[in-house]
């Protein structure tokens, strides 16, 4: 809301009212010593229109996507939000609403999770999901958790290098003092191969992590994995992008025992990293182990149809022996413009995002690719995002584009040594050919 200063007649009758004569007065408590005297260097006073010229002027010395082209990926992507959503989201019904605790007061924030969790269910093709987590990253290691309470005395984890790396390092952070031990699967052609996953499972293995697209933006034969892990009893969780389930099977179909990922692609802009929203889906079987709060719909006496939080198993509500989490709360804003963007698209809808998204990819790739000094490091398929090999430091590249308003790839070599000069890059639907050629043209004058 605008800012309304208060008037000396204001400051005045407040002070009356109080029973004090003078603001001074409010400062008896702190010593004459330590006080500040003089004039805070703040400059002169501005009028409201100078105060709004002036930050415009510092806004605009910010870098931002409306001015630069974005080719970055890694898990924060420049998908775009239709401009419904906006004026949804922030009336105040919903942008003023926080989680509710006094559930069936606040019935229609409820209805809205509750539908988001049914819109996850059908995205993930699982049977039930929960009312959204904080991230990506935290929903993965939730699930890490959950896998264990399943398997009960089983003590390992198959955790891919083909993971995200922050993802990875959010799991082992959130694990931390329990006895658990990762075993790390490494890649062969930017994916994992089935029969190293045989390989490495063992009677104390509890769960198989998995990335759909993977962080190269290949895809892995998550079908073929699971059933890997599944011959030996192994329960597997997949971190998918949702706007691949657009134009691929969902981890349901191909028989996962928890899906999960990062939302922010359907309707939450960039942002600087954040906040963002984690969605978390299982098999009803295992509801009971799920982490967080489940919305439901029930009827009252009367036959009215209403809803309330089904499950809490926080350790706030049950007795700790038995909690899942000590998740506090849901991102409900974040995930009501999920709902919204799940709404608005519809299914034909996020399948041609996902399939602009797709070929564009594969023009810029094989464009990039003919430039002299860059290749293509592995054959596998990839979806969204993809990884090449160039002859100059990615961060000279970059410096380069950069001056162009480019965004450009993300430098592998920060996060995995043996991946020294590749670059991952990342295209979706809003870029234009005339972008993408402009980014080659760019690469070319410097590689």
């Amino acid at each position: 809301m605008p800012y309304t200063p208060h008037t000396p007649e204001d400051i005045q009758s407040m002070l009356q009212t109080i029973g004090v004569d003078s603001l001074e007065a409010l400062l008896d408590d702190i010593p004459i010593p330590v006080r500040f005297k003089g004039r805070l260097k703040i400059g002169r006073a501005l009028s409201e229109l100078e105060v709004r010229s002036e930050i415009k002027q510092l806004n605009e010395k910010n870098a931002d996507l409306e001015q630069y082209t974005c080719f970055l990926g890694a898990g924060s992507y420049d998908h775009y939000i239709p401009a419904v959503i906006g004026p949804l989201l922030f009336r105040s019904e919903f942008y003023t609403a926080y989680t509710p605790y006094q559930a069936e007061l606040s019935q229609g924030m409820l209805q809205a999770i509750y539908e988001f969790q049914t819109g996850i269910s059908e995205l993930t093709g699982m049977e039930v999901a929960n009312a959204s987590l904080y991230d990506g990253a935290s929903a993965l290691a939730e699930a890490v958790l959950m896998m264990v309470r399943i398997s009960k005395k089983k003590s390992e984890i198959l955790l891919p290098r083909t993971i995200h790396p922050f993802y990875r390092e959010v799991i082992r952070t959130y694990c931390h003092g329990l006895d658990l031990k990762f075993i790390e699967i490494p890649y062969v052609n930017g994916v994992i191969p089935p029969g190293e996953v045989r390989r490495l499972i063992t009677e104390d293995t509890a769960g198989l992590l998995l990335q759909f697209p993977n962080f190269f933006g290949n895809l892995e034969a998550v079908d073929e994995l699971i059933q890997a892990a599944h011959e030996k009893g192994v329960k597997v969780a997949v971190s998918i992008d949702p706007i691949a389930m657009g134009l691929f099977k969902s981890p349901g179909e191909m028989g996962a025992d928890i899906v999960v990922g990062e939302g922010q692609a359907m309707g939450n802009a960039t942002s600087y990293g954040g906040p963002y929203v984690g969605f978390f889906a299982t098999k009803l079987e295992y509801v009971r182990q799920l982490p967080g709060r489940i919305v439901g719909a029930t009827h009252d006496k009367e036959g009215r149809k209403g809803y309330c939080l089904t499950l809490q198993t926080r350790e706030q509500h049950i007795k700790r022996e038995r909690a899942t989490s000590n998740i506090c709360t849901n991102e409900s804003l974040n995930a009501l413009a999920m709902l919204f963007y799940m709404a608005i698209i519809g299914k034909q809808g996020l399948g041609e995002v996902a399939v602009q998204s797709t070929q564009k990819a594969h023009y810029l790739q094989k464009e990039l690719s003919r430039l002299k000094g860059i290749s293509v490091p592995w054959p596998a398929p990839f979806f969204k995002e993809f990884t090449l090999k160039t002859s100059k430091r990615p961060k000279e590249i970059n410096q380069h584009l950069f001056k162009e308003k480019i965004v450009g790839g993300l430098d592998l070599g920060d996060y995995y040594p043996e991946l020294e000069n590749h670059v991952l890059f990342c295209v979706t639907e809003k870029r234009t050919k005339t972008e993408m050629d402009r980014l080659v043209e760019t690469i070319s004058k410097v590689n």
